[in-house]
């Protein structure tokens, strides 16, 4: 793809942010776009770096660890994939905020590393809000706990939930799972008082980002709509 073509992209899927953002009575600048690279070759991110991207997602650690070689760290690196616990300090040393917590043992492995390389993580819970077997994530009803235990460990800072609806070819479909998402996280705030703040919600991808900018989301994972479909 070229790098017109990725411009192009990038202001199309960032204007629709906005227009939904204000669908909603939002403010556009309380949602963050997170450009989902992964699979995708250094030369298109760069491209897309020199045409605004400010935080790329990766969900492969050995696949970023190349890239971040490659590219630096000029712009904000997420990991938004399942974390193995035995990628866990690859993970401290390449990314700044990793969305996809979904377990107590990994994020006290998280918080161990982060001290021991004087850093603090930032950190969101993945809620598996519709229930799907084949999904990573927390069940919402163990949700309250993982969050009270992770609000005590030091190096990290907890800023949210992260959550991947089932696939539908309609957007509309998946509002309900933002709306539970957004539910989730008010109730959360109001049962830990000021023990946390989850002002971060990670929802909403290529097919479904405007339904899930309209329903609260923070963070939008966008990449083909972005980089085109991946080979």
């Amino acid at each position: 793809m070229s790098q017109l073509l990725i411009a192009e992209n990038l202001k199309t899927v960032k204007d629709k942010i906005a227009q939904a953002a204000l669908r909603a009575g939002r403010n556009p600048q309380d949602v963050q776009l997170v450009a989902v690279s992964k699979t995708v070759s250094g030369e298109p991110i760069q491209q897309a770096i020199e045409a605004g991207v400010t935080i790329l997602g990766e969900s492969y650690i050995q696949e970023a660890r190349k890239k971040i070689g490659e590219l630096g760290k000029a712009v904000r690196w997420d990991f938004i994939g399942h974390l193995q616990s035995n990628k866990v300090s690859y993970a401290v040393d390449l990314f700044e905020v990793i969305h996809s917590i979904d377990r107590l043992s990994l994020a006290q492995a998280l918080s161990t590393l982060a001290a021991k390389k004087r850093k603090t993580l930032r950190i969101l819970v993945q809620v598996n809000i519709s229930g799907e077997g084949a999904k990573s994530g927390i069940d919402t009803g163990r949700v309250n706990a993982l969050v009270s235990h992770i609000a005590s460990l030091p190096n990290l800072t907890l800023e949210g939930l992260m959550t991947m609806p089932p696939y539908f070819t309609d957007p509309e479909k998946a509002r309900p799972y933002f709306v539970a998402l957004r539910k989730l996280r008010d109730t959360l705030m109001a049962e830990q008082g000021n023990r946390i703040d989850l002002k971060e919600l990670s929802m909403g991808m290529s097919g479904d980002f405007e339904v899930a900018v309209e329903e609260g989301a923070t963070l939008v994972r966008v990449g083909t709509a972005i980089f085109g479909e991946r080979s």
